[in-house]
Order: C-alpha cells, then sequence, then structure tokens
C-alpha cells in the first residue's frame, strides 16, 4: 500500500491527486471544527457546520456521515467519522477510531483515501503513528493513504518501515 504525507490546510487538501476520498474525524465537543475538518468545511460552505447544528450528526463515537464535495474539491467524495468527546482522546480510543473508519471506507469499496490522524493537540506523534500503522493501514483494504500531516508526523511517516 502506497502512503504519502501531504501538509494540513487548503494546500494539502487541493494538492492530493488520485483520491476517490476524504476521511474527517469531528469530536463531540468540536465547535469550530478543528484541522482539516475546518477547511473542508470552509470549502463546502459551511455544509458539514448545518448538519453539525442540525444534530443529524454530532460526531458521537461510531457516528458516520457521507457528504458529496459538488467539485469543491478534486475528491469526490467525504466521509465524516464520530470521534466521541475529543477532550477524552486516547491511543485506545484513537485506535478505535481509526480501525472503525478503515472498515467503513472498505465496505464502501474506497480504493485511495486522505485523512488527518486525529489527536494532534493531546497525543504524542509516535502514538498517532502507531494508531495509524496498527489499527487503520490494517483495516483498509484500498491501495492508497495520503495523510495529511503536521510536519513532525510527516518527518516519521517518510521514515517509516513497511
Amino acid at each position: 500500500m502506497n502512503v504519502s504525507a501531504h501538509e494540513l490546510g487548503l494546500g494539502g487538501l487541493d494538492s492530493l491527486a488520485d483520491v476517490d476520498a476524504l476521511c474527517l474525524f469531528v469530536g463531540e465537543d468540536d465547535r469550530p471544527l478543528p484541522g482539516t475538518a475546518g477547511y473542508v468545511d470552509w470549502r463546502l460552505c459551511g455544509t458539514l457546520s448545518r448538519v453539525l447544528q442540525s444534530g443529524f450528526f454530532v460526531g458521537a463515537q461510531d457516528d458516520s456521515l457521507l457528504l458529496p464535495t459538488d467539485g469543491r474539491f478534486s475528491v469526490p467524495r467525504v466521509f465524516v467519522m464520530g470521534l466521541g468527546r475529543r477532550r477524552g482522546l486516547d491511543s485506545s480510543s484513537l485506535g478505535e477510531a481509526l480501525a472503525s473508519a478503515g472498515k467503513v471506507l472498505t465496505r464502501a469499496k474506497v480504493e485511495s483515501v486522505a485523512l488527518e490522524v486525529p489527536g494532534q493537540e493531546a497525543l504524542d506523534e509516535s502514538v498517532r503513528l502507531s494508531a495509524l500503522q496498527e489499527r487503520f493501514l490494517p483495516a483498509f483494504h484500498g491501495r492508497k493513504v495520503a495523510v495529511l500531516a503536521d510536519k513532525e508526523l510527516a518527518r516519521r511517516l517518510s521514515g517509516r518501515k513497511g
């Protein structure tokens, strides 16, 4: 499986090529939306915020949502996965969220995905990288993963084995 790192932000999102889905992680307590979810919401003119305000999707653990991008990104669809409470995110709950996302994406027959590994503000980079490698990658059966990463996680990804 091909795993690559891309910068966080609109530039990183715009640089994605040959990716058929974007996977976002949103917590119940994520208001305003942080990171990639915030950039995507901005580019989608507040669509994700409106869905959250309606209560249809709240970011609870095992909550999931599929949104079209309507051409606002090169990626045609966005899978939004609930994290539960982000303030309670630890290595175990991160691993569960990533494994669940991998399974959902595989069932949806996603071949290539871009995602930001949650927990940048709360968890060590080694914990996040380990969760990606040990929980997401084995659960996702596609061919390509583009990780939207801060500089430290990108450095660790480029040095990973396997």
